[in-house]
């Protein structure tokens, strides 16, 4: 039997109780409790099946990934033992937490996109990039600097920035969007998984009683010739092998240079674009609020400044990713249209364009936020848990293949990397490593959490549908990426290791 109130499930802790044999999962908040009479094996044979029903539905039946994810986040809910006055409280808490993370961050997004675009700024920087490096190291060039971008923003808001650039580079330059889009694409998620200060890595390296300036450094070895193989090596070569023309999503409406909003997309006449200095400034607007957002926090921390004063509040505030990508749209709002003539009515115009072609990729990422909160709410992190805990593997073993199983289970990166690590803090404090090892380990871990990216992954449907693919492509293309990714850096982390040893 199960039970659940209304509550987040980002704050989702595991809690077991000594006197009982089936695992009890407790909300931080103590808002969602959910108790499960089902063994470990029967929830994980639930899950398995649960993810097989999804891809036959999307892929055999052809059904719209909005509804089929629904339907399997039902199914899975009732036969985990969730009542059914209960379901609809726990599909909403997976899909409401989903979309509190990544609404804001792609509708501003979205936004600074649609500026970008229509303004022929993004035209201008690819220009420069084509110009400077040649047509032929044009993905090389959006690899790095979106790894330079990535290291302190999240993935979804930088992918969103960065995504007019990729479009305009591969409308310049031609040869398939995914020719640019996986390269950069893979930059970004190398970061967000390997390095603080991302969420789950920063969960990782305190549980795991790491150094966080060695996180930083060990993972930026790491991350490197981890993006070559699996971002530009894999990306460039199965982008040249699945060639897809530069999807409309940003596109929202007619070009509009024109001071009086008139339609200019397809006249001689255009207003100059932006300098590309601007757009360089602008990028790096959010850029550096969020350094401050994260100098700010650690000064704070470190007792270096008063942590309740309420200048660090209004810091930290203007810092976060969301509060820093609006402001950049509202200076990209008068920088790139405003200030070149374009009326306030157009802009307003603009931008509400820019929303309307992303609402299926919120719905659906949201969906899939929702199976996944369906499968932690359910036991599963406890069911791998109790399966996995006494394997006799290796612990730098060990820690890969708990973090990748959960990954895999649940869907959710941080959700992964910070179960794993709560489950092996202990063994990994008692092996008593040395700094360099703590560190390796935590990109152990990191790599493990970012494997074989699937159906209850809401990056998977991001991905997928800003680029135009089926799901079948984003399987030979995001999954391959992100697997890539999790296991080279997992192997170069564990050579670290046996060297420091």
């Amino acid at each position: 039997m199960a039970r659940a109130t209304s509550g987040s499930l980002a704050a989702l802790t595991t809690a077991r109780d000594e006197t009982h044999a089936t695992p009890t999962l407790l909300l931080a908040s103590d808002e969602l409790q959910l108790s499960y009479d089902l063994g470990a094996g029967a929830l994980l044979g639930i899950a398995a099946l649960a993810v097989g029903a999804l891809l036959a539905l999307i892929i055999g039946v052809k059904m719209h990934p909005l509804l089929a994810l629904v339907i399997v986040s039902i199914g899975t809910a009732f036969a985990t033992g969730v009542e059914a006055a209960d379901v609809l409280d726990v599909l909403l808490d997976g899909f409401s937490s989903t979309l509190g993370e990544v609404a804001l961050l792609i509708g501003f997004g979205a936004m600074l996109a649609r500026l970008v675009e229509t303004s022929g700024a993004a035209e201008a920087l690819s220009e420069g990039l084509v110009q400077r490096l040649g047509e032929k190291r044009a993905p090389l060039a959006l690899g790095v600097a979106s790894l330079i971008f990535g290291f302190p923003i999240f993935f979804d808001a930088a992918f969103m920035v960065m995504l007019p650039i990729i479009f305009t580079v591969a409308r310049r330059v031609g040869g398939g969007v995914l020719l640019y889009a996986l390269p950069a694409g893979a930059a970004l998620t190398t970061m967000h998984v390997l390095l603080p200060p991302h969420p789950g890595a920063v969960a990782a390296t305190i549980l795991l009683g790491a150094d966080v300036g060695l996180v930083i450094l060990v993972g930026l070895v790491v991350a490197i010739p981890t993006w070559w193989v699996a971002g530009y090596l894999y990306g460039t070569w199965i982008g040249r092998r699945i060639v897809l023309p530069v999807p409309d999503v940003l596109m929202g409406g007619p070009r509009t240079d024109a001071a009086d909003g008139s339609d200019t997309s397809g006249t001689a006449e255009r207003a100059a674009p932006p300098r590309v200095r601007t757009l360089l400034l602008l990028l790096l607007l959010p850029l550096v609020l969020i350094f401050l957002n994260t100098a700010v926090t650690t000064a704070a921390r470190t007792g270096a400044v008063a942590e309740d004063a309420t200048w660090v509040h209004l810091l930290q505030l203007v810092g976060s990713t969301p509060i820093a990508l609006l402001l950049t749209v509202l200076v990209a709002s008068w920088a790139l249209a405003t200030k070149r003539g374009t009326s306030r009515v157009v802009v307003e115009d603009l931008l509400d364009n820019a929303l309307k072609p992303i609402a299926p990729v919120l719905l659906i990422t949201g969906a899939g936020g929702m199976f996944g909160g369906v499968l932690i709410a359910s036991g599963i992190g406890d069911a791998l848990s109790d399966t996995l805990q006494d394997t006799g593997l290796p612990l730098i073993l060990a820690v890969f293949v708990i973090s990748a199983i959960i990954r895999v289970a649940l869907g959710t990166a941080t959700v992964a990397i910070t179960t794993a690590a709560g489950l092996l803090s202990s063994s990994v404090v008692a092996a008593d490593l040395n700094p360099v090892q703590a560190a390796a380990m935590v990109i152990v871990l990191a790599g493990g959490s970012s494997v074989l990216s699937h159906v209850n992954d809401a990056s998977f449907w991001l991905i997928g549908k800003l680029l135009g693919m089926s799901v079948t492509q984003t399987f030979q293309t995001w999954t391959v990426v992100k697997t890539l990714v999790g296991t080279v850096a997992a192997s170069l982390a564990t050579v670290i290791y046996v060297v420091a040893s």
